[in-house]
């Protein structure tokens, strides 16, 4: 596993546990807004090697509920089933954050996943041009109807900059994941960025969110504003 980083603990990133959160090297994406830019490019030495981290997570039996795979894109490790297996065979529940382009991956670890995180992008006709690169979107669409379907608990969720998604584009997202259990809205914060021109960029008000969150609650029940 290529290990960009490890967060030792975390009260918000698995809803209602006490977690740790590894950061795996490498992203298919190229996402302006990127808050990770860091974690895209695989770098020769990893911040942590993964008997490290298990070495660490062995300290943290009794402490921690959880750990957080997130990225980068975690599918991209060629180890990743194998990865889980150990986390979980120390006692821990698992939950594994995806940008949905590796369908295949996803359903092979489903058995070992508690609980799974799956950003949406844009509608489907838009992400190309939000993520920068060429993407297969019948493997986002395959990735979204494993999730719904898989019986594991689960969210998705957009990062909002109002010059990339408008209120027609929400309304397609809502068609794509209508019934869906959680929808989260993340507010785009300028902190770092992959693209620094990024920096200036805005999110909605929050009476421009009301709308927006009017418009999905027509199809997705359970639609939250994260701040």
């Amino acid at each position: 596993m290529q290990i960009g980083g490890v967060q030792k603990t975390s009260l918000l990133d698995f809803p209602d546990k006490i977690s740790a959160i590894v950061f795996t090297q490498g992203c298919n994406f190229r996402c302006g807004y990127c808050h990770n830019p860091e974690l895209i490019v695989l770098r020769n030495e990893p911040a942590w090697t993964t008997a490290g981290f298990f070495e660490f997570l062995e300290t943290r039996k009794g402490k921690l509920d959880g750990v957080v795979i997130t990225g980068g894109e975690p599918c991209l490790q060629n180890d990743l089933i194998d990865f889980v297996k150990d986390v979980k065979s120390m006692g821990f529940l698992v939950k594994l954050d995806t940008n949905g382009t590796f369908p295949d991956k996803l359903q092979k670890s489903l058995p070992y996943i508690d609980y799974i995180a799956m950003d949406i992008k844009a509608p489907l006709n838009k992400y190309s041009e939000i993520t920068r690169v060429n993407v297969n979107c019948e493997n986002i669409q395959k990735s979204i109807d494993i999730i719904m379907n898989c019986g594991i608990d689960y969210e998705f969720r957009t990062t909002v900059l109002k010059s990339q998604l408008t209120f027609g584009d929400f309304e397609k997202i809502g068609e794509l994941v209508k019934g869906a259990k959680k929808y989260y809205l993340q507010k785009f914060v300028a902190s770092k960025t992959l693209d620094e021109n990024f920096m200036n960029e805005k999110t909605y008000s929050n009476k421009e969110f009301e709308k927006i969150l009017s418009l999905l609650n027509l199809y997705i029940n359970n639609v939250i504003l994260r701040m």
